[in-house]
């Protein structure tokens, strides 16, 4: 580990502390480019420093990013690079609200080329098939759901688009889906695509259920 990573993590304790207000929002367009999203998906991430750098993400992400069954912590691996940059940089500079991440996806914590490289990493990682899934009721219900609401922009498979920075959806974990669902259509999560946010408005919690748990058991594409 590096000496700057060593300060940076050093200062993890005080960085959270000033977390907990986190940064105000951003007047934004959902996709509109901002400096540093710039630089990041303009630079070339190296996978091998990538891996290296992500031992500061992998105690919440897991060994192999495979995320947390209990929702706590998405699944990273196979996510597509530019999702995962525009995530990243969307924290750092407040158009997110996630003040657990803010930590460790600050400037003291990561720089912008390690951001491209984490990215690069985790998009190559292979995606297990045994994610967290729902109970498996009403999955009609949240399979029409999806097709009318979803399916254009993640696509039919829960593939995603990553040059539109739609994330893949097929291998996440049913809980966690379930909670990012919930904040977009409430509001909270702040950097939601404006699209997404209509298509759910008048969704009831039911229904974000039942669309979760349909989403939960997409096939899981091999790795790119």
């Amino acid at each position: 580990m590096t000496p700057t990573k060593s300060c940076g993590i050093a200062l993890l304790a005080i960085l959270f502390a000033s977390a907990c207000a986190g940064p105000k929002p951003a007047q934004h367009g959902w996709n509109a480019p901002y400096p540093e999203m710039t630089a990041a998906l303009r630079l070339q991430g190296d996978a091998a420093r990538g891996e290296a750098a992500f031992v500061i993400c992998q105690g919440c992400h897991r060994v192999g990013a495979l995320g947390r069954v209990d929702g706590s912590y998405p699944r990273l691996a196979g996510q597509h690079a530019t999702v995962l940059i525009k995530q990243l940089v969307d924290v750092r500079s407040g158009r997110r609200s996630n003040p657990k991440m803010l930590p460790f996806a600050d400037h003291l914590a990561l720089t912008t080329q390690e951001v491209a490289d984490i990215a690069a990493y985790l998009e190559r990682l292979p995606v297990p098939s045994d994610n967290g899934r729902g109970p498996g009721e009403q999955l009609d219900h949240g399979a029409k759901l999806y097709a009318a609401d979803c399916a254009t922009c993640h696509g039919q498979n829960g593939e995603g688009v990553a040059d539109r920075y739609f994330p893949r959806l097929a291998g996440q974990h049913y809980r966690y889906l379930l909670r990012e669902g919930r904040m977009i259509r409430d509001g909270t999560r702040r950097n939601a695509n404006p699209d997404m946010v209509n298509a759910i408005r008048n969704y009831s919690d039911e229904d974000i259920d039942r669309v979760s748990d349909y989403v939960s058991r997409l096939p899981v594409a091999p790795a790119r």
